[in-house]
Parts: C-alpha cells; structure tokens; sequence
C-alpha cells in the first residue's frame, strides 16, 4: 500500500492492521518506501557520500570520517557551540496529577547561564521508560493546555507510556531568541545545543532508559527537532513535522534564511520573508548557500538512526527526491527502515499524521530496543 493515500484511507489502514501478526510494525511499515513516482530519484541534490574533495563513500568504514568532515563543517559555518552542560539543573516547581501520569512544572537549565519553564511528564507504572524531548513556540500546547488543535504531542505520547518533556522558545519569543552571554553560533544551531543538553537532562533521570530517547516537533519545532537530533547523535530517533527538509527559497515558511533561523548577522538585520535583491541571504544561511552545501547532507548525519518526516503542505511527497540519497546511505549502512515519510495536505497535523507519528515513535524507541 502506497504511503501517499488519502487521509481517511490511511486511518483506516492504521486501524485495520490492529489484528495483525504485528500490528504496530505492519501499520508503519508502508511509509519507509517512497512511491513509484518518486523512487530511485535523486534530482540534483549532492550526494552526502561524496567527501569534500571529491572520493566516494563506498564501504560502511568510511562513512564515520565522512559524517565527521559534514559535522565539523557545518558547525564551523553555523558557529561554536557554548560547553555542554554535564549535569543540566531540573528544578521542579509544582506538581500536579492527570489521568494516568504526574505532570511536573519544571525550570530546566538549557545553557550555563539560562533556564527554560516548561513541563515534565512521566506515566503510571514502572520505569524506565522511553522518552521523547518536545520542543515548540511554548510548552503548554504541546501538553494539551491550549486550543491549538493536534500539537498535543506530549501529552498524548505521556498517555503512551512516555516520558516526555516539553520546553519553549529561549526567552519566550522565536523571532527574538535570547541565547546566553557569550554564543557564538546561529540561533538554529543554539537550539540543538539546548536539545543536546535537554537530552542530557533526561538521561539522568531515574524513570528514563537513557538509550531511548527521541525528540520530535511541528513546524518550528520541527526544524528544532531536526537541528537537535542532527547534531547530538544520541537521540535514538527523530520526528520532524513539516519543517521543510530542504533549501527552497520560493516557499515562505521554509525560511532558513531568517536572523532567528540561520540568517543571524551581527552587523545586518535582513528585512523578513523571501530571498530577494532588498533582503538577501545573511549570516551562515549565506554561507551554506555560498558553498553548495544542504539539508541532505546536514541529515545524513542521523544515519543509521530512524526518522519520520511527517510532511505537510511544506514537505509534500516529492520530497522523497532528496530522501532517497539518504535511504542509499542508510542502506550502505545495514539500516532498511531509517527513513519514513507521511503527508498531507496541510501545514497542521491532524489525526491520521499524528497516529503515525505515535506509532513510529513506539516502534523506534521500544520495538528496536
């Protein structure tokens, strides 16, 4: 069954595979294959085998000097992360029981001089358990306490049997990110430095099995979830929610290019929205664009470990053109299910894409134990 039906067919997919031999894998397994349309296409993107100077991955051996040269090159363009946090401070403010699990309002410290509220979530029952990081805007949607419409993912992964733990933007606002006193890297990489030592708050925490931990978001969250399972390589698994997973200058929320993203320059503040002559490309942006570099290969660096991108209106199925570099590489690599599409046609999630997600999830994070 093909993973681009329609919305009403896929729920039924999903439901009608619940009397299966494995229910769970049988209800995923159709959106780790791209379309007949789209398949074996790999369109004009470099593939992120081919080192910088030319010679070809051809041997999984090779690929860990590969991953290292695409990592030290792009933190060398996005900026240096401030040190990692050895034991993140997890502050717990009040807490509060909710159907089947606690929920913890907690002070969480993302960087050495700066803390983020948000909440702490943990399931009835007997841990360790498998947990997912959940970053957006603020943390109380992704908890369920607001209006916003399937963007409940924490609260619904907790009634799974997750620990989750939901944060929001650095200083409250994502078009003005506060970083700490000293960072030196755009703001999109500051936020996988801050899921980077989330994860490490996590870990430590006695309800966690810290080998299963994952981190999943929408839309900004989205590109923050992607950003921080790219670049912190024990985060067991993504999930990215219609971030756009390419450079594509013609859509407006694919916005890379803006000063909160990786388009921070110090010395020029680029008037907002699309690449155009009155508001070029700035920052790091600038720099990646410059010297051929793109979202493939920066996800390459999640390779072997399984991802969903759960498109929208941002990430339509032709997506699978770029995805299918990454579906070689993780075939070089001994992995046939590492990387997972879904889509439909609007930017928000809704039911269908989100009962995928959740399965992804438990299937990442607890069938592969």
């Amino acid at each position: 069954m093909s993973p681009f039906m329609t919305r009403a067919c896929l729920f039924a997919f999903l439901v009608s595979t619940a009397c299966a031999a494995d229910p769970l894998w049988d209800s995923i397994a159709p959106i780790f294959t791209p379309p007949a349309e789209f398949a074996e296409q790999k369109g004009d993107y470099r593939s992120p085998l081919i080192f910088q100077d030319g010679h070809q991955v051809k041997t999984a051996s090779e690929w860990p000097a590969r991953r290292a040269e695409i990592l030290q090159q792009w933190h060398v363009i996005m900026g240096e992360w401030p040190p990692l946090l050895e034991k993140p401070q997890l502050e717990v403010i009040e807490t509060t029981p909710r159907e089947n699990f606690t929920q913890h309002k907690i002070r969480l410290q993302i960087a050495a001089e700066q803390t983020g509220d948000g909440y702490l979530l943990i399931p009835e029952g007997q841990g360790p358990f498998p947990a997912v990081f959940v970053p957006f805007y603020d943390p109380e949607t992704s908890i369920g306490l607001s209006e916003k419409p399937f963007r409940d993912f924490a609260y619904q992964l907790t009634k799974r049997g997750f620990v989750t733990l939901s944060i929001g933007s650095p200083g409250g606002d994502a078009r003005l990110p506060v970083l700490t006193p000293g960072t030196k890297c755009q703001p999109l990489s500051y936020l996988g430095y801050v899921s980077a030592n989330a994860w490490t708050a996590l870990s430590q925490r006695p309800e966690v099995d810290s080998k299963c931990i994952g981190i999943m978001g929408h839309s900004y969250g989205g590109k923050w979830s992607m950003f921080g399972a790219c670049l912190w390589e024990k985060y067991a698994c993504g999930v990215w929610s219609d971030p756009g997973i390419v450079f594509d200058e013609t859509r407006q929320s694919i916005n890379y290019q803006e000063p909160w993203y990786l388009g921070f320059d110090p010395a020029y503040t680029r008037p907002r929205g699309l690449v155009r002559a009155d508001s070029p490309r700035t920052g790091a942006y600038k720099t990646l664009i410059d010297r051929g570099h793109d979202l493939v290969e920066f996800q390459a660096l999640m390779a072997p470990r399984p991802f969903l991108v759960s498109g929208g209106a941002e990430d339509p199925p032709k997506r699978w053109v770029p995805l299918n570099h990454l579906i070689d590489l993780n075939s070089l690599l001994g992995q046939k299910h590492g990387v997972a599409m879904t889509n439909r046609p609007d930017h928000s999630p809704n039911e269908e894409s989100n009962e995928a997600v959740y399965r992804f999830l438990e299937w990442a994070l607890r069938k592969q134990k």
